[in-house]
This record gives C-alpha cells, structure tokens and sequence, in this order.
C-alpha cells in the first residue's frame, strides 16, 4: 500500500467514527429537549448500543495498522498530517484500552443518571442521586486506571477535558485568582451601588425569544447551520455541519434567556469555526473545554456586557419591549446587566462572583477523587464551602450540590474548564483590544465581524494543532494567567460600583 493510499483509509476511518459520535451528541440533545418521560429507559438502551458500535469503530485494529504504517514513515508527513496523526494515536490507544462493555455500561448509565439528578433536583432529594453519583465515580476511577491514570485518576478527568492541565496547573491557578478574587468580590458587594435587576419584570417569552435570536445572529451565528431549543439546562453541542443549542425562558428574568443563549453561542461560532473539512480529525475539532468556554464566555461577558455591544442593541431592546423599559434609564439597564449579587446558583451568578462557585467545585472533586470526602457526606461540605466562599448557605440540596447537570454523565473534571475559559477570554480580550483598539466602535455599529474572523484564524482554524496553555501562548505571545481576569473585573466593575 502506498504512503497515501493509507492516509485516505485512516481518514475514512476516522470519518466514520466521527460521524457515529455525531448521532451520539444528537441523541443525547434530543432526549434533554424532546424526548417523552416515561421513554428514558430505552433511549439508555440506545446510547449503549450506539456506544458500542462506536467503541467498535474506534478501535478497529486497521486503524492501529495505518497509524503504525504512517508512523514508520513519519519523514513524508505534513505539518497537518502530523497533527493529526498524533491526535488518532492518543484516541486510538485510549480508545483500544477501554473494554467494550465498560464504554457501553458506561454510556447507558450516563442516560440513566441524567434521569436521576433530574428527579432528585425537582424533589430537592439527594438520596435519589446518591447510587448514581457513586456509581459515576467509580466508573470515572476505573476509566482513569485503564489508561495508566490509576494513581492520579482526577489528572486524567482535567486532561480528558484540558489536554495538557493537570489538578497541579490549575491549582496554581486557581490559588492565585482567588487570592485576588474573594477580597474584590467583598468590596463590590458592599459598595453603596446597588443593581436593580428587579426593574426588569414581565417580558413575554416570545419577544425575548425573538430578540435573542436577533441578538445571536447579529454577532454571527448561522442559523442555516444550527438551531436553539429550550431544556432544562442551557448547552450547546453537536458540530459545525449541525450546531444545536437550547436555552431556558422566565418573563420575570429576559437576562437568563440572553445571556445563556449568547453564552452556548460562543460555543456555537467555535463549532461553526472549525474546519469544516475535518470536523473527522484534529484539524477540525476544539482543543478541550477550557478553549471552548474562552470562546462562549468572551462573547457572553466581554463582548455582550460592553458598552459598545449595548449602545447597538439597546435601542433594539427598547423597541421590542416599550412597556416593560418605560422609565428605565439607560444607567440602570446597563448596571442591572452588570449586576453582581451572590447567588447561590452557578449558571445564574454574575461574572465577578461566578469563579468562587468553580473553584468551589474543583476542590470538592479533588477530594472525592482522593477519598477524603465520601459521597454521602457531599452535601454537608457543599454547603460549608458555599457559606466560606460565596458568603451564602444552601437552603436545600437543589440549590447546592443537585444543581448541576455535569456529574449525572460522569463529566468530572469539567467544571476546571469554565474558569480557565474565564481565565482565556480575559487574556485574548485584551489582546484584540491590543491589535484593534477600536473594537468597541466596531460593536456600536452592530459590527462584530472582525473580531470573529480574528477569533477564527487565531484560535478556531488551530484546531488541535496545540494543546490548552500552548495555544493560549500561541494566541496572545502570554502564558495564561489569571491576572488579565483580576484586571478586567477591576476595571468594568469597580468603574461601575466605585470598588
């Protein structure tokens, strides 16, 4: 066989178990948006079988041919070629050292703990949730000890999510934003300034239905590409051929709506942005998580919370909602859009508060992940880090430990990611702002297309070509730190509340 007559097999072969893991994710956004409640035992059935079949295409042993094939003749492959040869190596022989009933217990239990937090978080009941979260841990450590991460299972958990982070790197850098972060977050919440979010009541659904899909194909999502739905949860998934998203409505909060549907919008344009010839290899696949949030949480807060954004989009706002901003000032619209008040609830926290609910997450994984916390006492020492953190006590267990989704499917190591995302976007914020100083104006015209096509080419057209902090070097001539994010607090929120 020739040099490339292998490489047109292996990305077929990659095509295909990409195209498989698609119906995965497809699957998976229709039973959080459409799927009937008494039909989530067979859809489980479903996400087994299909993560079988799946497992199978991975770990095909022709693939392991055509990459050893390849490797042995590494000196003819492209910088691209390399990149993506490297990339099906690490999948292929993580893929291959995972038994095929483990993935497929694996993924119907997924299913079935969605299904479980989603009952226990409505009755507030954590016993309900309790079996399932110990069952996801346990199947997290032995997927960890099969690859070799058997004395450091959470390092396995963040890399799966960050290649190249480690609980050491984050940690470093999560000690280093807090250090800053709990004593300015003390300083804004005392400060006489108060937001007044509760001056925005009673917006139908509908209109802010209409304006959020105004809003997110403005700054540059293509709806012939993608759709959003609402679910419980707000998220994003699917790739960039199919690009779905959803979001959650209350008529006594329009900002909910906005801001989770701009925020899986970031992560929609990343989708979007992406190769759209190799979504199948590592050329047209994001990094990791911590790069994706970077994206969604850059144009939920740094871009949609700008002043620049809302001199376009006010009007527009007004427009559509006369009634409800009738004696609303400006100043207070866009201080209640910069609201920061302690929340108890993650997904509803403002962007200055919103790191303490994350670095209160990871060090609770830490230690279940090192066996000093059990299970069973996990809502205790949530409720304790929740009062020494966020200043606030949970009142029951859906306000603390049941209110997120990512443990119900095992998605340990995940929450790392939204703050380094934090971390990221701050730092490539001020970047654009280096290059292109007049980026606010830009906003004000309505116009958010250089900075899209910037993000694109610097960050999405990389692909996997680089790892989490190499990339962010790459992208910003920095290593990631967290002092960008201290920065960018300081300067839009102790403008605002005189902190």
């Amino acid at each position: 066989m020739t040099f490339s007559a292998a490489y047109v097999e292996l990305e077929a072969k990659l095509k295909n178990a990409h195209l498989l893991s698609s119906i995965g994710e497809l699957l998976g956004w229709d039973e959080q948006v459409n799927l009937p409640s008494d039909s989530a035992d067979q859809r489980a059935a479903q996400r087994g079988v299909l993560a079988g079949v799946q497992h199978a295409a991975s770990t095909d042993p022709r693939v392991g041919e055509l990459l050893a094939l390849l490797e042995k003749d590494s000196a003819r492959l492209t910088d691209d070629q390399r990149v993506v040869i490297r990339w099906a190596r690490r999948d292929y022989d993580r893929a291959t050292k995972l038994p095929a009933d483990f993935v497929q217990e694996k993924a119907a239990q997924g299913s079935r703990g969605y299904h479980a937090w989603k009952e226990a978080r409505e009755k507030a009941d954590f016993s309900i949730y309790a079996p399932v979260l110990q069952k996801n841990l346990e199947l997290a450590q032995r997927e960890a000890a099969y690859l070799g991460f058997g004395d450091k299972p959470y390092d396995y958990m963040i890399d799966r999510h960050d290649p190249g982070m480690t609980a050491a790197t984050t940690e470093v850098l999560f000690d280093e934003l807090k250090k800053e972060l709990v004593p300015l977050v003390r300083q804004i919440t005392t400060s006489p300034v108060k937001a007044r979010p509760d001056l925005l009541r009673g917006f139908p659904v509908d209109g802010q239905a209409l304006f959020l899909r105004e809003v997110t194909e403005q700054i540059g999502f293509d709806y012939r590409r993608g759709r959003i739905d609402k679910s419980l949860h707000p998220f994003c998934s699917g790739t960039g051929a199919d690009v779905r998203m959803t979001t959650r409505f209350d008529p006594e909060n329009p900002l909910d709506s906005l801001y989770s549907a701009i925020h899986e919008t970031g992560h929609g344009l990343y989708e979007q942005g992406l190769r759209a010839d190799q979504h199948h290899t590592a050329l047209g696949q994001a990094v990791g998580m911590g790069v994706h949030e970077s994206q969604s949480r850059l144009w939920e807060n740094q871009v949609a919370r700008s002043h620049g954004f809302w001199r376009f989009f006010e009007p527009k706002l007004r427009e559509r909602f006369p009634a409800q901003l009738h004696g609303v000032s400006s100043e207070d619209l866009y201080l209640a859009i910069n609201a920061v008040v302690p929340t108890l609830i993650r997904v509803d926290a403002d962007e200055v508060t919103y790191n303490l609910h994350i670095v209160l997450r990871f060090e609770l994984e830490k230690k279940l992940f090192a066996g000093t916390l059990a299970v069973a006492d996990l809502p205790a020492a949530w409720n304790a880090a929740s009062r020494e953190l966020i200043g606030l006590e949970p009142s029951n267990d859906r306000e603390g430990v049941l209110q997120d989704v990512h443990w119900s499917d095992g998605a340990f190591g995940y929450f790392p990611s939204y703050c380094i995302g934090n971390m990221m976007a701050a730092q490539l914020w001020y970047h654009l702002l280096t290059v292109r100083p007049q980026l606010e104006e830009d906003f004000s015209r309505g116009d958010f297309s250089w900075a899209l096509n910037w993000l694109h080419e610097t960050i999405h057209a990389q692909g996997k070509r680089y790892d989490t902090l190499v990339l962010v070097q790459h992208a910003t001539g920095q290593p990631l730190s967290p002092k960008h994010l201290i920065r960018y607090l300081k300067e839009r929120y102790g403008s605002l509340y005189r902190a």
